[in-house]
């Protein structure tokens, strides 16, 4: 089965579903993730482009050890992505699926306090809305730690949870590639944090680690 990962910033596939993407590849799934913004411009530091570089090889990095190879970095706005239209933003995620022809679409929940998670969920739904002979048959959205929980008063309400006991500990050496994003816990984008999340929805799911995930579309 082909499946697309539509991220935001590089790091976001890792904290949302690194544990899910690792499982998904062991199955034999064809997986291809989409990093719409740089994810390092909104810094402005001097020497831009070489972090954006030291970023994309971490992501290479650590969709490596997802079991991921097939990856497109695209240059949107970091943190800007609100600048853009969603009639430009949707006909590149229109473009990337009738490329690619996934069953099955992940994208970031929109409720979450980063507008490019907001962006990148408004575009995906716009972009896969169902027609005749359509061949994305379910869009999925995930949580990011250090982003949705900040969304109030709404929050992300999952129904769908994966047992990811198996690939907890491919999610953190993931994550560990990381260098530059991640974190000191208690800060949620911290292997600590990472692991109480997944504890958490563990609780909820009757796994020991879990991620949790909204079923936005089915077509049966």
């Amino acid at each position: 089965m082909k499946i697309l990962i539509i991220a935001a910033h590089p790091d976001d596939e890792v904290l949302g579903m690194g544990g899910t993407m690792k499982k998904l590849s062991k199955s034999g799934n064809d997986i291809k993730v989409i990093f719409l913004s740089t994810g390092i411009l909104a810094r402005r530091p001097s020497n831009a482009q070489q972090k954006i570089k030291e970023l994309r090889k971490d992501a290479s990095g650590a969709l490596k050890i997802l079991g991921v190879n097939e990856i497109d970095f695209l240059d949107f706005p970091d943190n800007e992505m609100d600048l853009v239209s969603n009639l430009k933003l949707t006909k590149v995620v229109e473009k990337e699926i009738m490329s690619f022809k996934p069953h099955t679409v992940y994208v970031p929940t929109k409720y979450d306090v980063n507008v490019d998670h907001q962006a990148a969920y408004n575009s995906t739904i716009t972009a896969t809305r169902p027609k005749k002979n359509t061949f994305v048959k379910e869009v999925i959205s995930f949580e990011i730690p250090s982003s949705t929980e900040w969304y109030f008063p709404n929050e992300f309400s999952p129904n769908l949870f994966v047992d990811i006991s198996n690939e907890f500990k491919s999610k953190i050496n993931a994550l560990k590639k990381y260098q530059n994003e991640i974190r000191e816990f208690p800060h949620p984008r911290s292997v600590d944090g990472l692991e109480a999340i997944a504890k958490r929805w563990g609780s909820v799911s009757g796994f020991r680690y879990a991620e949790a995930f909204s079923l936005v579309r089915k077509l049966d």
